[in-house]
């Protein structure tokens, strides 16, 4: 009994693989529309033009950041990998209309839980592109990132990253 109220904490594993966050079809970053993001600023990592305006949690973590306008938000794996999903382009422009969170930061999420829904077609309407950057925003205190064959992807389904720890 005691040694399962203080038994050994559970070891941080040293590389996760992370799903698609979205439904869609996966881009290269160098072909999203916007600098900040095609020339790998913020990070390296893989863009999804969405068919549905759904974001899943693509790991088991935290919610580091829930940006006000929901456009975006920004999880820690369980081996230290920091994600962040950019919903769509120049969308902070929209002051988060047509945008719903499901999580707080400091949430724990499970692979597939539902983080952000959106409105697809108030979002190709209103910003300058629905595709959707997923950074490695912490690459560099990161061993090895391996971006998985996939075209067409199901959100929570089809893994699309493989992150390693140093």
């Amino acid at each position: 009994m005691l040694k399962k109220l203080f038994g050994k904490k559970e070891e941080a594993p040293k590389t996760v693989v992370a799903s698609a966050p979205l439904t869609g079809t996966v881009k290269s970053l160098e072909e999203v529309p916007d600098p900040v993001f095609s020339q790998k600023m913020m990070g390296d990592g893989i863009a999804i033009d969405p068919s549905e305006g759904k974001v899943v949690s693509p790991v088991d973590g935290e919610i580091m950041q829930l940006f006000p306008t929901k456009h975006a938000v920004g999880i820690k794996a369980k081996n230290g990998a920091e994600l962040l999903i950019h919903i769509g382009l120049e969308t902070v422009s929209m002051n988060g209309e047509g945008f719903e969170a499901h999580v707080s930061e400091g949430s724990k999420v499970s692979k597939g839980d539902a983080l952000i829904t959106f409105d697809l077609d108030l979002v190709k309407e209103k910003a300058k592109s629905t595709i959707t950057p997923i950074i490695l925003t912490n690459g560099d205190n990161m061993g090895e990132l391996v971006k998985k064959e996939a075209v067409s992807v199901t959100a929570g389904i089809e893994e699309v990253l493989e992150i390693t720890a140093e």
